[in-house]
C-alpha cells in the first residue's frame, strides 16, 4: 500500500522551465560542488610536503579537521538562509568565501595560517553543498530529481576518490600551493555562471533570522568534532578537556532545543522530527557518511599496508570503486525516477554494504588483487545504490519552505558521520597495533610505504600481517555502523514519489 506522496506546496513550478537552461545552470552547480569537495581530499597526499616547509607535524591531521569541522558547522544555518532569503545569492556567498579561501591558503606562510585559511576555505564550502542539493530541488520535479540528483552525488563520491591522486600530482609538478590556488578560476567561472544563468525564487516570507539557534548548532556541532578527536587533543577521551567539550556539546544542545521551540524560524525547525522519515533518514545519513566518506582513506591505508602496493598502485585500485559507484548511482536514479520508490534502494545499498565489509574482514596479507578489487567495485556500487535516498526522501516529506533547512540537516549527519567514523576507526586500528614489536622496525605503526618497500621479506610479511589483524576488527566496526542504518531504513514507510503534472 502507498503512503501519501508529499505536502501540496511541493508541487510548485519549476525555477527554469527552459530544460537547456536548467542543463547549463546544473553543469556549473556540479563544477561547484567537484570543486568544493574535492578539496577535503586532495590536501592529503600534499600534507608531508607542506609538514616539510612548515613543520608542525603535531598539527598534520588539522589542516583537514579545520576544513571539516568548519564546513559541518554551517551547513544547517546555511539551509536556513536559502528559505529565508533565497537559495542564488546564498550559494553565489558561499562560492565566493570559498574561493577566497583558497587564495588564502595558497597564500599561507605557517602551519597556524594554514588552518585558519582552511577554515574560511570550510565556511564557503558547507554552504556550496547544502545549497546545491536545495537548488536541485527547485529546478526539477521529484522524478526527475532523482535522476539529477545521481549526478550530484556522484560527483561528490568521485572527487572523495580521485582527490588523493590529483593532489598528489598537482603538488609533484607545480608545488603543493597549486590545488588551492586552481579553484580560484574555477570559482569565477562559477560565479559568473550563478550570476546570469540562475533566477533567484525570493520566499514571500519576511525573513528572521534565528542567530541564537544558528550559534549553539554551530557550537554543539563543533564539540561533538572535537570529541572525535579526543585523544589527540586532550591526550584521552577522560581527561579534563575531553568532559569540559562533551559538557559544553551537552548544555549547547539541550539550549538549542529549547531555543528552536521559542523562534518564529527556527534553524531546523523542530515540526520536521514529527515526520519519522526526517527523522530516520538522519540516522541512515549518520551511518551511511561513517562507512562511504569514512572509509576512503582506510582502503588506501590497508592496501598498503597489507599488499606492499606504492600510494599510486593502491590509487588505481579507486577506480574500481568509482566505477560501482558510477553503476549504482546511475542505476537507482534512473529507477527512482521510473517507480517512484527510494526505499528498495536505500535498503540494498545498506545490505550490500554489510556483506562488502564482512569479505573485507575476511581478507589478510597478500589476498589475490583481483578478489580485492572485485570487493571494492561491490563497495563502489552499495554506496552508489543507497546515497541518494536520504536527500530525496527528506526533500519529499518537507514542506517546500523548509527544504533547506532539512537537506542541510541531513548533509550535516553524513559529513559527521564521516568525521565521528574517521576518528572511531582510527582508535580501533591503532589500539591493534600498539605494542607490535618486529625485529629491525623502530615503529611499525608509523611506517611509511616507501620504508617498508626497503625492509626486509619477514619484517614487510609481519607487518603485513600485523595490520590485516589491525583491520579485520576494524571493518567489522563499520559493518556495525551500516547495520544500525539498515534498521533504520526497514522502518521507512513505503512512500511513492509523485508524478508531475507539468509537459515534460
Amino acid at each position: 500500500m502507498d503512503m501519501p506522496s508529499r505536502p501540496a506546496d511541493q508541487m510548485a513550478s519549476p525555477l527554469v522551465t527552459s530544460h537547456a537552461r536548467r542543463l547549463v545552470i546544473f553543469l556549473f552547480l556540479l563544477t561547484a560542488m567537484f570543486m568544493a569537495t574535492l578539496d577535503h581530499q586532495i590536501v592529503s597526499t600534499a600534507l608531508p610536503t607542506i609538514v616539510g616547509e612548515f613543520g608542525g607535524l603535531e598539527r598534520f591531521g588539522w589542516v583537514g579537521s579545520a576544513f571539516l569541522l568548519a564546513t559541518s558547522a554551517v551547513m544547517p544555518v546555511y539551509g536556513k538562509l536559502g528559505d529565508l532569503f533565497g537559495r542564488k545569492y546564498v550559494m553565489i556567498g558561499a562560492v565566493t568565501l570559498f574561493t577566497i579561501g583558497s587564495l588564502l591558503c595558497g597564500l599561507a606562510w605557517s602551519m597556524n595560517s594554514l588552518i585558519a585559511a582552511r577554515v574560511f576555505q570550510g565556511l564557503g564550502g558547507g554552504g556550496i553543498m547544502v545549497s546545491i542539493f536545495a537548488i536541485n530541488a527547485d529546478l526539477f520535479e521529484p522524478r526527475e530529481r532523482a535522476r539529477y540528483q545521481s549526478y550530484s552525488s556522484l560527483v561528490i563520491m568521485a572527487s572523495g576518490s580521485l582527490g588523493p591522486l590529483i593532489g598528489g600530482t598537482m603538488s609533484d609538478l607545480f608545488g603543493w600551493r597549486s590545488i588551492f590556488l586552481i579553484n580560484l578560476p574555477i570559482g569565477i567561472v562559477v560565479l559568473a555562471g550563478l550570476i546570469f544563468l540562475l533566477p533567484n525564487r525570493r520566499p514571500s516570507r519576511q525573513p528572521k533570522i534565528d542567530y541564537l539557534g544558528a550559534i549553539l548548532l554551530a557550537v554543539a556541532s563543533t564539540c561533538v568534532v572535537l570529541l572525535t578527536d579526543g585523544v589527540s587533543l586532550f591526550g584521552s577521551i577522560f581527561s579534563l578537556g575531553s568532559l569540559a567539550v562533551l559538557a559544553l556539546g551537552v548544555v549547547s544542545a539541550i539550549a538549542w532545543v529549547m531555543v528552536e521551540r521559542r523562534v518564529p524560524e527556527p534553524i531546523v525547525p523542530l515540526r520536521l522530527f514529527k515526520d519519522s522519515t526526517f527523522s530516520l533518514f538522519l540516522i541512515v545519513s549518520l551511518m551511511t557518511g561513517g562507512v562511504a566518506i569514512g572509509m576512503v582513506n582506510y582502503f588506501a591505508l590497508f592496501l598498503q599496508t597489507t599488499t606492499a602496493l606504492s600510494p599510486t598502485q593502491a590509487g588505481l585500485f579507486f577506480i574500481a570503486v568509482t566505477g560501482g559507484i558510477v553503476i549504482g548511482s546511475l542505476t537507482a536514479g534512473r529507477l527512482i525516477s521510473i517507480t517512484g520508490r527510494y526505499k528498495p534502494f536505500v535498503v540494498a545499498g545498506l545490505v550490500m554494504n554489510i556483506i562488502t565489509l564482512l569479505l573485507f574482514s575476511q581478507l589478510h596479507a597478500g589476498s589475490s588483487l583481483v578478489f580485492v578489487g572485485i570487493i571494492m567495485l561491490l563497495q563502489g556500487l552499495s554506496v552508489g545504490l543507497g546515497q541518494q535516498g536520504p536527500i530525496i526522501g527528506v526533500q519529499n516529506a518537507t514542506p517546500r519552505a523548509d527544504v533547506g533547512s532539512a537537506t542541510g540537516a541531513v548533509t550535516l549527519t553524513r559529513m559527521g558521520g564521516a568525521a565521528i567514523a574517521i576518528s572511531v576507526y582510527g582508535a580501533v586500528i591503532a589500539s591493534h597495533m600498539h605494542g607490535v614489536s618486529i625485529p629491525g622496525v623502530e615503529n611499525a605503526a608509523a611506517i611509511s610505504p616507501d620504508q617498508m618497500a626497503k625492509l626486509p621479506d619477514a619484517a614487510r610479511q609481519a607487518i603485513a600481517n600485523a595490520y590485516a589483524s589491525a583491520f579485520e576488527p576494524m571493518f567489522l566496526t563499520a559493518a556495525g555502523f551500516a547495520v544500525v542504518g539498515l534498521i533504520a531504513a526497514l522502518m521507512l514507510k513505503p512512500i511513492r514519489l509523485p508524478v508531475a503534472d507539468r509537459a515534460k
